[in-house]
């Protein structure tokens, strides 16, 4: 699972804007803050709430 709260949104925004062409820097962004603390609702519910801030 992903922790977002350490995915910087610019460098998300920019990495899945070429990620068609290329997915490597999403790739690499994404598996550097991936976690194993699946069952932590901490973890969960900061991932939507920053989702909500991607998306402005």
């Amino acid at each position: 699972m992903v922790n977002w709260q350490f995915v910087d949104k610019t460098l998300n925004l920019h990495a899945m804007e070429r990620s068609p062409v290329n997915d490597l820097e999403l790739r690499i962004l994404l598996n550097g803050n991936l976690t194993d603390e699946v069952d932590n609702r901490e973890v969960i519910f900061k991932g939507i709430e920053q989702s909500y801030y991607y998306e402005g």
